[in-house]
């Protein structure tokens, strides 16, 4: 992205939307939400019809706009040089599916890993929870090998979606 300054966010059609995603990805850390690289932020636009997401393997302290990749609702990537994070099928297919979403945050923070590990959703249990929501998070069950083989990062946004809607869930 020759000309683009990062601190600032960049320019271009796609800039304010790489610059949502920078600071998302960029929080994470510092929340404790993941360890080494694993986990990502993406931002939505459904004007651009497209997201921008965390390219694959960067190291968060390191994080810039260049390695902020926008990838259409096709799953093609619209600009960006970088290989985008391995959870952009997952991103694409809630993107699809929920409209009215416009960010995604896919982190492995211990507690949410081992609860979830544990199979249970995660109940209201206070106030903090409440003022986003008096549901429970539901806990998906085990993705099957078969769709594994198939495509492990669409089936994994499949199965989101499908353990949302049986519950008559809306995100």
């Amino acid at each position: 992205m020759g000309g683009t300054d990062t601190r600032r966010g960049g320019s271009g059609r796609f800039g304010a939307l790489k610059a949502e995603a920078l600071a998302a990805n960029l929080a994470i850390p510092g929340l404790g939400l993941a360890i080494l690289t694993w986990g990502n932020a993406s931002a939505f636009d459904p004007e651009l019809g497209a997201f921008a997401i965390k390219s694959s393997g960067v190291e968060y302290g390191e994080l810039g706009l260049e390695d902020m990749v926008v990838v259409d609702l096709e799953g093609r990537v619209v600009e960006g040089t970088r290989r985008p994070s391995s959870a952009t099928k997952t991103h694409l297919v809630l993107y699809r599916e929920w409209t009215g979403i416009r960010g995604l945050c896919h982190t492995h923070s211990t507690y949410a890993t081992s609860w979830a590990q544990a199979r249970r959703a995660i109940p209201c249990l206070g106030t903090t929870h409440a003022d986003q929501s008096a549901r429970e998070i539901p806990c998906t069950a085990m993705i099957s090998p078969e769709e594994v083989e198939r495509d492990y990062e669409a089936g994994t946004g499949e199965l989101i979606v499908r353990t949302f809607s049986e519950r008559g869930l809306d995100p």
